[in-house]
């Protein structure tokens, strides 16, 4: 069975930086992406790394994110990793880390994952 378990979030101010984590229970998936909802909105895309098998990686980023957010991933420990810098108080969310077998064209949606983490609550004061 799966578990994707995620850390590293907090409080902290704006401007500041933080490093989320998130580790796989038993395998290396082609996507690893990480999403993000605040309180009473829909759930969004923030950043995803697709391996193609080889040593190929994309990155992807929502425009909100790009420029401060950065995603990279440890294949031998089964782990993704989200490093926030310049935070914004928009930036206040749980922030979900979600994995997928495919490595696809589909990395911003939702439904293109098949496992989840619990969520990690990040707030950035202002």
């Amino acid at each position: 069975q799966v578990h994707l378990v995620e850390s590293g979030g907090g409080l902290v101010q704006a401007g500041a930086s933080l490093r989320l984590s998130c580790t796989a229970s038993v395998r290396t998936f082609r996507a690893m992406g990480w999403f993000r909802q605040a309180l009473g909105k829909e759930r969004e895309f923030v950043a995803a790394s697709r391996w193609n098998g080889g040593g190929v990686y994309y990155l992807d980023y929502a425009d909100s994110v790009k420029g401060r957010f950065s995603i990279s991933r440890d294949n031998a420990k089964n782990t993704a990793y989200l490093q926030m810098n310049s935070l914004k108080p928009e930036d206040t969310a749980v922030y979900y880390c979600a994995a997928a077998d495919s490595s696809g064209n589909y990395y911003s949606r939702t439904s293109n994952y098949d496992y989840w983490g619990q969520g990690t609550q990040v707030i950035v004061s202002s």
